[in-house]
């Protein structure tokens, strides 16, 4: 009877170490289907719409590669950013392209890629509400309404380096530049570059009151945890794309250029 209840404890052992490693193989499965399904979200220019209402941007291109690279074709589904680890997470596609940072609270939901691109925070501000401040402090105040994109590393860096400000979420990051527009708030914390090109575009409204990132993070592919062949597959492709200049000639389109914004005006 021992022996048997052993041999059974055994079998058991094997097959949770074995969904540990690899839960379903994942890789395979994206290579039979002949899809891979990229979750993503619209930020600018990561991810936006041209004229024709077709996804273009830097995570466009990085997702449509790798699909390239691994034979298969490539279906993007929007999502909302405050439910995108949710849909990852019942299934609703395989892997998240989106500028996703990588952070400690996310890693315990999700298994991240290495990292295949940096991100900072930056801020833009109202000239009105908002005249000649000149750092980061003078917009931790009780009066001040900072705007931010929910679900965001940008809603957190805000809270975390203003919290004494008050906080205004909203779905997108449209939204809360409209609330900058019409003097609602008196800044937006978001990802770069999108400060610096509402500071460009709306010049003699918006201004930027620090010049540079305030905060940085790495950002990754994120998928559900245990699919460990696909994570190697990705950190693989992202070793080999970084490699033979890839990623830094998209990034340097979408980021250092303005080159694309006649496709989206």
């Amino acid at each position: 009877m021992k022996r048997s209840v052993l041999i059974i404890l055994s079998i058991i052992l094997m097959f949770s170490g074995c969904a540990k490693k690899d839960s379903g193989n994942q890789l395979d499965e994206v290579k039979k289907r002949g899809v891979l399904r990229v979750g993503m979200s619209t930020f600018v220019p990561w991810a936006m719409n041209d004229k024709a209402g077709n996804l273009i941007g830097f995570e466009i291109d990085v997702a449509t590669e790798l699909a390239k690279d691994m034979g298969v074709k490539i279906e993007f589904v929007p999502t909302k950013w405050s439910g995108i680890i949710p849909a990852l997470l019942t299934g609703k596609f395989d892997v998240i392209i989106g500028g996703m940072g990588i952070t400690e609270e996310r890693a315990k939901k999700v298994d991240f890629s290495d990292p295949y691109d940096f991100s900072g925070m930056s801020i833009v501000a109202s000239r009105k509400k908002a005249p000649d401040f000149k750092d980061l402090a003078s917009f931790n105040k009780s009066e001040i309404l900072i705007a931010a994109r929910l679900g965001t590393t940008a809603a957190e860096a805000a809270k975390k380096n203003f919290p004494n400000a008050q906080l205004k979420l909203f779905d997108d990051e449209a939204q809360a530049i409209q609330e900058l527009l019409t003097d609602r708030v008196h800044a937006v914390v978001a990802s770069s570059p999108l400060p610096e090109y509402q500071a460009i575009k709306y010049n003699s409204r918006f201004y930027l009151p620090v010049e540079n990132t305030f905060e940085n993070e790495p950002v990754g592919f994120a998928m559900k945890k245990g699919e460990e062949s696909l994570k190697e597959y990705f950190n693989s492709w992202i070793k080999k794309k970084t490699g033979d200049g890839f990623l830094k000639e998209r990034k340097n389109y979408w980021f250092k250029t303005r080159d694309w914004e006649k496709r989206v005006e």
